[in-house]
């Protein structure tokens, strides 16, 4: 049997029923008519799709043809199966940013010296203790951005003053690396395993029973994709949406409301991998009320903003995020509130590119600067 074959028989994707639903839910079939999910799994069941086919890399493995399908095929995990062979066989995708975000990550796998912990107040943070804040990347993303103001490190300065708020003084380490997504996503299961380890060590050695997350990749690596390949972590991964739900409902944490109308926009491994809708919009309407609107396109049904895996960014995904930031402009939002560094990254990025009126805020800025000095 040929590795092909191999990946069809594990994913079980000649349960394919022809139906079309895949195509007709993606967002890159949208704008490349030529791109088919269905396609893409007939060719391989006929093993005419060679590893050497861009197709693969255009994919966005946001899921959104998955929750779709009746015949419940796993298409995001076909594609990260396919993209490991076609790196086997030495071919790959294109990397955006001349692949600096690549290299990052696998200068992260080394033994290495790191500063990423310089922003974080004295006395905010300890070195052991039973909650651990998992940063990401935000660091190297505030460096690499900063042209488009990404605000990742005020983003991360946020949660840290949120969960500080609540009583808790996290573990914030310096040890902490990429959470591997980017590489496992990407065809690089070796590289994914390397950070994947290095973070499980600095984690049980500072005694965390909890991690909380902001990113949504992190958080989904963590509870769903580590435990397959490690087993029982021995901690609880938490996200901070869910984190800062419950501090409220035990009035921990209180909120001041504020004017205007803002959407919100659904990040595609906190939503529909993660299935975390509700939490982001009860923080929403604790400050704005009936003033959150939904886009056409939410929960379930959001669209991805675009990129993935830091690959394939092309004219395909500016049309995407075009329509999105529009569809969001069009709700009569004045804002348009993210939850994930990476789309506020790529909208912020298309908002620099385009006239598109309407402001774009991450969640943890909004819920810190909102903040009651006490709660009722």
């Amino acid at each position: 049997m040929t590795a092909l074959s191999e990946l069809v028989e594990e994913t079980q994707t000649y349960f394919c029923l022809d139906c079309g639903v895949c195509t007709g839910s993606c967002p890159v079939a949208r704008v490349f008519p030529d791109f088919s999910p269905r396609q893409i799994i007939e060719r391989s069941l006929y093993e005419l799709e060679e590893a050497s086919d861009g197709t693969i890399w255009n994919c966005l493995t946001c899921a959104q043809c998955s929750v779709r399908c009746p015949a419940n095929i796993d298409f995001p995990e076909f594609i990260r199966r396919m993209r490991d062979e076609a790196r086997t066989l030495g071919y790959d995708g294109t990397p955006a940013h001349n692949g600096m975000l690549q290299t990052i990550m696998a200068i992260q796998t080394q033994n290495i010296h790191q500063d990423r912990t310089a922003w974080v107040p004295e006395g905010q943070t300890a070195t052991t203790g039973d909650v651990f804040y998992f940063v990401g990347c935000r660091p190297f993303f505030d460096v690499i951005f900063r042209d488009i103001d990404a605000g990742a490190i005020g983003n991360a300065a946020n949660v840290l003053k949120l969960i500080n708020r609540c009583g808790i003084t996290p573990v914030v380490s310096n040890d902490e690396r990429c959470c591997g997504h980017d590489a496992l996503w990407n065809g690089n299961e070796k590289k994914f395993k390397q950070l994947a380890t290095i973070n499980l060590e600095v984690i049980r050695a500072s005694g965390a029973k909890q991690v909380v997350f902001s990113c949504p990749e992190g958080y989904y690596m963590f509870r769903e994709v580590y435990p397959r390949y490690f087993g029982e972590l021995g901690f609880e991964p938490v996200h901070i949406l869910d984190f800062l739900s419950a501090r409220i409902d035990d009035g921990s944490i209180a909120f001041a409301g504020a004017d205007g109308t803002v959407t919100y926009h659904d990040p595609c491994r906190l939503g529909r991998l993660a299935g975390i809708f509700d939490a982001p919009r009860k923080l929403l309407k604790a400050v704005y009320g009936t003033q959150l609107v939904e886009m056409p396109r939410s929960g379930p049904n959001s669209v991805c903003c675009g990129t993935s895996g830091w690959m394939n960014c092309s004219s395909c995904s500016k049309q995407i995020q075009v329509e999105r930031l529009n569809e969001a402009a069009a709700t009569g939002a004045h804002t348009l509130v993210t939850a994930c560094p990476k789309c506020q990254i790529h909208f912020r990025c298309t908002k620099a590119a385009f006239d598109i009126d309407i402001d774009i805020v991450d969640l943890y800025d909004l819920l810190a600067d909102r903040l009651k000095v006490q709660a009722d």
